[in-house]
């Protein structure tokens, strides 16, 4: 039996990612990470979801490892970052390569040789932990190193616009789960609209809701 282990944040991505899973896998088991975001509340979507979705779903923790953010800080999601002025404010510096190492760990523990991630390099926030690269590098790393043999990565958003990741949502059956129970927006807003919750005010939100439209105005919705 085939056996995926997915980095689940509860937000659009990730959900879709989910849902890519469970079509691709027997069996899949999320992880979350508790990180002190400001945002904590996308874990309670989660939760909700992946019950929805009849997964198993643990959040771990690694607070106070990560600084330097504003999504763990405070402040403007819309500057620069404090680390790289040539990154957004809202770049947390070795978050995904920690969270795939850990995910590393929990699928050779699990018996699994799958990791499935929502990173996107195509439409995504400037983060350099996103890139194909960073990815590839990673699962090298991680297959060199779990002594388990050959582990994949797998990135089923890496090249989709987010007009596309909704269509992908939509073909996948999972549209109306994004839109009514993922958590995108930085500052966790429950804001409800069309394309889900959040306010304009945060590239997460301003990212997702113009990928809702160019998805609607191309008939895919």
């Amino acid at each position: 039996m085939s056996s995926a282990i997915l980095l689940f944040s509860g937000g659009q991505d990730s959900t879709t990612c989910l849902y890519w899973a469970k079509r691709h896998f027997d069996k899949v088991y999320a992880i979350g990470f508790d990180y002190g975001q400001k945002h904590k509340i996308e874990l309670e979507q989660a939760s909700k979801i992946a019950a929805l979705a009849n997964v198993d779903f643990d959040v771990i923790a690694v607070s106070n490892v990560f600084t330097g953010s504003s999504l763990l800080n405070g402040g403007d999601h819309n500057q620069a970052s404090v680390i790289n002025r040539d990154l957004p404010a809202s770049f947390v510096a070795g978050r995904n390569l920690l969270f795939l190492s850990i995910a590393g760990s929990v699928a050779a523990n699990r018996g699994a040789q799958d990791i499935v991630t929502g990173v996107c390099q195509t439409d995504f926030s400037g983060y350099p932990d996103c890139r194909r690269s960073t990815i590839d590098a990673m699962q090298l790393s991680l297959t060199l190193g779990l002594g388990i043999g050959d582990l994949r990565i797998h990135t089923p958003l890496m090249y989709l616009t987010k007009a596309e990741t909704w269509k992908m949502a939509k073909d996948l059956g999972c549209f109306d789960i994004v839109v009514d129970y993922s958590l995108t927006d930085y500052n966790g807003s429950q804001q409800k609209n069309e394309w889900g919750y959040g306010v304009m005010d945060n590239p997460a939100t301003v990212l997702r809701a113009k990928g809702y439209y160019e998805a609607k105005q191309n008939g895919w919705l």
